[in-house]
């Protein structure tokens, strides 16, 4: 069951405070101790575009992951013009440039760059729980017939709409990936800032590249799935949830809208 309101663990990285020289530091030192062990096992790849309001407690919650293996955080600065890329070597993160504009090269340039045997997709406003690491690659590491895994989410409202609303709106989503998962397919519910999947594997189906009229991260999942790597797996567990904002809802017109959008992507009406 998902909780219905955001939890101290993750707003306690809500803070104001977050660009203090103090604060900075701190991420610095977690990535250190807890993440950069050696040669990566795991390389998280964060696109980021203009994530300067973002982009440090997303970074705050990745570094105080509890694992042991060695990660690597990898952020794509995809033509940022503000201090995204200056915040993200304060945290003590590697930062690369991609200059193509869009989702999809940036994340093929962080796979490219990556040197971790399995690949975690990040985004630069997003929370991640303690053990999203762990949870994630689990499946991954343990099962080979599995050539994806993707989680939940829950939303932070940033917008006029509600947290219980979206509590709400969050079990109607839940109950329409289940229908997809039986009624038409299982990769429509990856999304990128909340899955992972084996590095040479991707690279073998040619990364995120998709054809117009989809998504990279779904489509990716179906390639994998096509070139029979596997299955994709979803990850339920609650230590798992992500906490992203809703922005993406609040660009595309609200909650109502974007309730009328997935119900016509389940009934297939155009």
């Amino acid at each position: 069951m998902k909780p219905v309101f955001i939890p101290k663990y993750i707003s306690a990285y809500l803070q104001n405070n977050v660009h203090s020289a103090a604060v900075l530091n701190e991420i610095k030192n977690a990535y250190q101790v807890n993440l950069a062990k050696g040669d990566p096992d795991i390389s998280v790849v964060m696109p980021a575009y203009n994530e300067e309001e973002n982009i440090v407690p997303t970074l705050a919650s990745l570094c105080n992951n509890i694992t042991n293996l060695s990660v690597e955080i990898i952020v794509v600065n995809n033509n940022s013009s503000d201090k995204t890329e200056e915040l993200v070597k304060a945290c003590g993160v590697k930062c690369i440039l991609e200059t193509q504009q869009g989702i999809t090269p940036a994340r093929n340039a962080g796979l490219a760059q990556a040197k971790g045997k399995y690949i975690l997709d990040a985004d630069a406003d997003t929370i991640y729980p303690k053990n999203w690491i762990d949870e994630m690659t689990k499946p991954l590491i343990n099962d080979p017939g599995v050539a994806m895994v993707y989680g939940r989410f829950s939303f932070i409202p940033i917008g006029n709409t509600g947290r219980v609303t979206y509590y709400f709106y969050e079990m109607l989503a839940d109950l329409t990936r289940l229908y997809n998962n039986y009624k038409k397919t299982e990769a429509v519910n990856v999304y990128g800032f909340n899955s992972g999947f084996r590095r040479e594997q991707g690279l073998q189906v040619d990364g995120f590249n998709h054809p117009p009229g989809t998504n990279e991260d779904g489509y990716l999942a179906l390639k994998l799935m096509e070139k029979g790597f596997g299955k994709l797996y979803g990850v339920s567990h609650p230590k798992a949830i992500v906490w992203t904002t809703d922005r993406r809802i609040q660009i595309d017109g609200g909650l109502w809208k974007a309730i009328g959008k997935r119900l016509k992507r389940v009934l297939n009406i155009k």
